[in-house]
Parts: structure tokens; sequence; C-alpha cells
């Protein structure tokens, strides 16, 4: 059944991001004029289609293989490579016979709608999912710097007021990749005023620990789960329930904190201050052999003050939803980016459908969903404006090239740079659910 969801969640997800950005060249060919002669979701490989019909000049249908889509267009060297159409002098209709800037509108149209269906969807999820959002003017007695903030520089009652020279208005943004990749922090400390630089590989240590060991509006409080049975926590007298606020006198910052504390005292005794109820208790707690003390956890943040939190309407809704869209963006890119320079590994960066099925997860969670259906549109736009032949920016580029020189490509060299871009997709193709399985396999 989990197997299920998550492939239903990417079906689903891939359906409606694919229609749409097929949607866009249709719409625009049509609009100049061009006919279109299929338009299919997923692909019809080897002629195999799961459901069809034809309306007008167009057959429209879903394929058997759901690794995309496509649409048809007449007149045009695609990755159907039908090189009969061109035999014949060019017809009014056909996408050959157009000016070069509508043929350029055609090509970008794709990734111009999965833009703007990424911003509607990103939209769409702060004003029906999150609601609100916590004001950075709100923070007036300043963050509370866990364990990453620390290493940098920041500290508790520090007030930031910039990113990178900018202000900004949501807190949250703190926590966004425009900080994760790099950033320069402005700092209000004291009546000074300071400058935290957050290097740009930071994002490995925020997403590689556990849960926001960052920075945040109040302190960390560790819940206890359970206790299990016969283990020094019981015996000292910690009950499930109970909060735990400091360990050896010294606030618990994040789970690696607790943990390398509990460890490094292995055979001796560690004071933990709980609270119970409204009660604060100090218990002297042994640690075993194992550096343990026999407790189950988990992290909350405790809010140290009555916060006004402020509501998405409809304009800031779509005002953060853009910001977030592109942002998302920009984020890829320097993704890419680090691919290619190699401080990124590609095993590691790359998802193929086994992994984004992964990601959605084995719970159909629609804020989740739409989460990631958004980010995926973006990613989807980013990806096909690639100068890769075979890609929209392939195409885009070879165009923008004619335009600049008024010299069109022979249709020679549009089939075989055609056959290029499909050699280079499909081995990007096989890398991905190859390296989706070998992951699967190590897992």
């Amino acid at each position: 059944m989990d197997a299920l969801i998550m492939a239903g969640q990417l079906i689903l997800g891939l359906s409606i991001l694919v229609t749409l950005h097929e949607l866009g060249h249709f719409l625009a060919a049509r609009a100049f004029g061009i006919r279109v002669e299929k338009f299919y979701l997923f692909f019809d490989a080897w002629g195999i289609k799961l459901f069809k019909f034809s309306k007008g000049d167009t057959e429209y249908g879903v394929g058997w293989l759901p690794f995309g889509g496509y649409v048809k267009i007449s007149g045009m060297i695609d990755e159907s490579l039908d090189k009969d159409q061109l035999a014949s002098p060019p017809q009014p209709y056909e996408f050959r016979s157009k000016p070069a800037w509508q043929r350029l509108i055609v090509m970008i149209a794709g990734v111009v709608m999965n833009v703007i269906l990424g911003i509607a969807i990103f939209s769409f999820n702060l004003i029906n999912f999150k609601k609100e959002y916590l004001p950075n003017s709100e923070v007036k007695q300043g963050i509370y710097a866990y364990t990453l903030g620390k290493e940098l520089g920041l500290e508790d009652g520090d007030k930031i007021v910039a990113i990178n020279g900018k202000s900004f208005e949501r807190f949250e943004d703190l926590l966004s990749s425009r900080v994760m990749f790099g950033a320069k922090l402005t700092v209000l400390r004291k009546g000074q005023t300071l400058e935290i630089d957050v290097p740009d590989n930071f994002y490995k240590r925020y997403f590689g620990s556990s849960g926001n060991n960052f920075i945040g509006t109040g302190e960390l409080s560790f819940y206890i789960q359970s206790v299990q049975p016969g283990e020094p926590a019981e015996q000292a007298g910690v009950l499930p329930g109970d909060t735990l606020l400091r360990i050896n006198h010294e606030r618990i910052t994040d789970f690696e904190v607790m943990h390398s504390v509990i460890s490094e005292n292995k055979g001796k005794e560690v004071e933990l201050q709980i609270k119970r109820n409204t009660r604060i208790l100090d218990l002297t707690v042994p640690v075993n052999e194992k550096g343990t003390i026999g407790i189950v956890y988990s992290a909350a943040m405790s809010q140290q003050q009555d916060y006004h939190m402020k509501k998405y309407d409809f304009r800031s809704a779509v005002k953060f939803g853009t910001s977030d869209a592109i942002e998302s963006l920009v984020s890829n890119a320097k993704g890419l980016r680090k691919i290619f320079t190699g401080e990124e590994k590609a095993t590691e960066s790359i998802q193929g459908p086994i992994g984004i099925a992964t990601i959605y997860g084995k719970t159909w969670d629609w804020p989740k969903f739409w989460a990631i259906t958004g980010l995926l549109s973006m990613v989807l736009a980013f990806m096909n404006i690639l100068p890769i032949p075979a890609l929209d920016g392939g195409h885009v580029i070879f165009l923008l090239i004619e335009v600049v020189t008024r010299r069109k490509f022979s249709d020679k060299f549009m089939e075989r740079s055609q056959i290029v871009g499909m050699v280079i997709l499909l081995a990007l193709m096989v890398f991905a659910v190859g390296n989706d399985i070998w992951k699967h396999i190590l897992n």
C-alpha cells in the first residue's frame, strides 16, 4: 500500500506538471496558427497508447511510459525525428514557416507555464495551509542561537535585521535557502551592528542535522516520550511526559548536544533539570557503560513570548509565493553548479522517479503534496531551459543565434543536434533511475 501511495502521488504530480508544460507549447503554437498534430501525456513509445481521441487536427492521448509528455508540432524537428514532414515544401501552418520570434515564444511557453504554475502552487500553499507567518519585527527580544548558530558567531538576543544587505519581513526566511547556500547576516547586538557570514556549504550542516539546530524564537525543550524499564533514568525518577530543560546545568540546544553530553559521561553521572507539570526538578542520573540512560525523547521549541502572527491574504501570498518559487529556482542553479564543480556528488544530488516518489512519502498529505509539486514545477522549468539539444533550452539557443545572425540552421544540423540531445537525456535518465535503484538496494 505504501508503494501505491508513493506511486500515485508521483503520477498525479507528474501529470499536472507535464500537462501544463505541454499546454504552454500547445497554446502558443495555436496562437500563431501552427498546427499541433499530437498532444500526449506520457510517451506512447512504440505506438502503445492507453487512451486517445482526435479533435480537429490534433490527436490527444495518454501514453504508457510515465517519463514526461510531448506535443508534436507540424514542421518541427523534435524527439520523434519525423523527417517525412520535411520532404515537402514548407506549409503556412508549419513551425518552420513562422518567423524566428514566434518560434522562440512557442519554445519558451512550456517553461513559462511551469514557472506560473510553481508560483501559483507556492502561493496557494501559503494562503490555504500555512495561513500565517511570524513577522521578523515581532522578534523584539532577539533570537535564540542553537548549536550551529553559535558556531557562526550568533548569540542569544541577537536581532537579525537583514540578509545580504536587504531587510526581510518573515522570520522563517532566515531558515530558507537564501541563507543556507551562503549569506551575510546583519545583526544588532547590544547597540552595535555586526556582520555574520554564513558559508556557502552551510546547507550541508543544517539539512544533515536532526531538526532545526540553527536559530529559533525560543529555547529547545526535549520531551520524554518513554522511559525504558530498569534503566538509569527510571531508577532516578524520570517519568514519561517530563520535559528536559538542562543537562549538567547547560541549556540543551539540539539532539547532537544531548547525545554527546550523555555519551561523553559513560560510566559517570549527569545532572538533569526537568519540568514536570509546573514543578522544576533536578535529578542525578547515572550513565551506563553503553553511554545511554534509557530514554526516548523528541525536541520542540518553546515560545518565550506571545508573538503576533500575521495572516496571509491574497496579495501577500502571491508576493511571498513568488519570492519562494524564484528562490527555489536559484537554489537549483546553485546546486547544479556545485555538482559541476565537484562540491557535490551527482549520485547524492540527482533523483530519479523512485527518489521523487520517496520524497512524496508513504502517506497522502495534501500540503506536502502541493509543496513538492510546486517545487518540482520550478525544477522542471529550470531543467527544460538548460541549453541541451532536445530540451526547450537547446531550441531557444539555436533560435537566438538565428535571430542575431539572421541565418537559419539547416534541417540536417537540427536533426543531428536533436539526436545528440536525446542521447544525453537518455544517459541522464538511465543514470538517475540506476542511481535510485542502487540507493534502494543499499537501504
